[in-house]
């Protein structure tokens, strides 16, 4: 029998195994149901989730601790080679062939890219 996720929330709901609702007790043939009723006596969903985490299709998802603050990752789009193309020390301009390059290491004053 097919039956719908609101369901549950519809004051024609049956709470039978055997009959879904009073309209349709074979269920509805489709994704929406056009006699739904929200019903006032039913449970609220709950829409909480712990912070740091999302819901991902009904799965809660911790997400990962961030390696650097968000001032941190701001002063890195500002400031580092891969972004800006320059050396933060001496200003020494990189070749704009770094889609391969993995160290910014600059020949000029001598930086050293740490970041990797």
């Amino acid at each position: 029998m097919p039956k719908l996720p609101e369901c549950v929330h519809c004051q024609f709901y049956s709470h039978d195994p055997h009959i879904i609702c009073a309209v349709h007790p074979a269920g509805v043939n489709g994704n929406t149901c056009i006699d739904f009723r929200e019903d006032p006596n039913a449970e609220p969903v709950e829409l909480w989730e712990p912070e740091g985490a999302t819901y991902y299709n009904g799965e809660l998802v911790v997400q990962p601790r961030q390696r650097w603050t968000p001032e941190e990752q701001l002063e890195l789009l500002d400031t580092h080679p891969m972004f800006t193309g320059k050396c933060p020390q001496c200003g020494y301009e990189f070749d704009r062939d770094y889609t391969s390059r993995v160290h910014w290491d600059c020949p000029e004053c001598g930086f050293l890219d740490d970041s990797v």
